[in-house]
């Protein structure tokens, strides 16, 4: 294990700090969801158990733990609250930008303890204008897991000439680069209007002609503005949610899965008139449900497992499909056993009193997302099969 100079606890031991943490978690998951918001006190126990610091460089003060310890803290939050493990991944996806920006602009963002960074998703109508010394952005983001406690934004924007054509790569491809600015400088709009992971207040923001300097973007993903030599800086940030949200996705079965075990002890059906425990019905799709929960899991850390080890040398792009493929299978596997386990539990699980219903509504939030699409899955055949992700051969 490498040296530590900080009085900064191990990162090995960041899921025991995760396990601390979790009872006061659950305990305000029902108030985050009413409230959309993750209150101050579980933000300041996650920032001194240093939970939003676990991708971040350790130049930086950051912890670097590798991908499935982080992903296992994930899960663990999840395990708690849906809403809160997704701000932590959030942030975390966000702050590998720590290893692609210049030093002493990464100390300025990521040297606060309590920083955490928000971000817009790509595909916005955003738009950064080059002028001297940097970019003046205009645009609107739709949503931002945990703005209430960001410090800073990222907005991921289209980059123009001054004349406004599009700035182009070497393939044709339009530019974009990721723009960082302190949160004061965006107008929050207020929105988050949804069915579930209410409480990660993901509510959108705009700016118009605000100036970032230069040296405040970065390409993601881009070899020449990496810096930071270790094995994460060279997962795709794509990649990296990908994995996240997965991890989430198997916090949220294994607690509506447990809840269902915890049911079955006690509830007797009319029509039956015995423990559901004691049905083999309940029994056999218990067992089943429980395997395909397990697989899911192992599958998604071996294949973290996997990359980890192959970062060094750089991904393939095969490699990148597959963990797109990993993490698509691995939330379509949870959501199926939140969805059994909502069906066992009867009328018990359409109750806000129970633990079925919150948790049921979160994961089909999550199952929306990109990294949840079916397509993923076409990408990734065509590299199996040997093509191209265009479809040639």
């Amino acid at each position: 294990m490498l040296k530590r100079t900080s009085d900064h606890p191990p990162p090995s031991d960041c899921i025991e700090r995760v396990r601390r943490l979790a009872p006061i978690i659950a305990a305000a998951a029902a108030r985050i969801e009413q409230q959309r918001v993750i209150p101050p006190e579980i933000i300041d126990a996650m920032h001194a158990a240093r939970l939003f610091r676990l991708l971040m460089p350790r130049a930086y003060g950051g912890e670097e733990v590798e991908v499935w310890v982080y992903l296992q803290a994930v899960e663990e939050v999840a395990m708690a609250d849906a809403s809160t493990a997704w701000c932590m991944a959030q942030a975390s996806g966000s702050s590998l930008a720590a290893g692609f920006l210049a030093p002493d602009v990464a100390r300025e963002i990521f040297g606060d303890p309590r920083a955490v960074i928000a971000s817009g998703p790509p595909g916005s109508q955003a738009r950064a204008i080059a002028v001297d010394g940097g970019f003046s952005i205009t645009g609107s983001w739709p949503f931002a897991s945990g703005i209430t406690h960001g410090t800073w934004l990222a907005a991921h924007c289209g980059v123009y000439e001054r004349d406004g054509t599009p700035r182009r790569m070497a393939n044709g491809k339009q530019r974009e680069r990721t723009m960082f600015f302190p949160k004061s400088n965006a107008a929050i709009n207020l929105g988050w209007d949804v069915i579930g992971l209410r409480g990660t207040g993901s509510h959108g923001y705009a700016v118009a002609e605000l100036f970032v300097p230069e040296a405040y973007s970065f390409s993601r993903d881009s070899t020449a503005d990496r810096r930071e030599p270790g094995p994460l800086y060279s997962f795709p940030l794509l990649n990296i949610f990908g994995l996240s949200f997965a991890a989430v996705a198997l916090g949220i079965a294994r607690a509506t899965l447990d809840a269902f075990i915890r049911l079955a002890a006690v509830k007797a059906p009319r029509v039956s008139g015995r423990l559901l425990s004691g049905d083999p019905v309940v029994q056999s799709e218990v067992a089943l449900t429980e395997a395909r929960l397990r697989a899911a899991r192992a599958y998604l850390f071996e294949t973290a497992r996997e990359a980890w080890d192959a970062a060094a040398g750089g991904f393939m792009p095969a490699q990148l499909a597959l963990m797109r493929m990993a993490s698509t299978y691995v939330i379509g596997q949870a959501r199926d056993v939140v969805d059994t386990a909502y069906r066992a539990a009867g009328s018990t699980a359409i109750f806000e009193s129970q633990d079925f219903e919150r948790r049921f509504r979160d994961m089909h939030t999550v199952s929306q997302q990109v990294q949840a699409h079916a397509w993923n899955f076409e990408v990734a055949g065509q590299h199996i099969l040997g093509m191209h992700p265009d479809g040639s051969g």
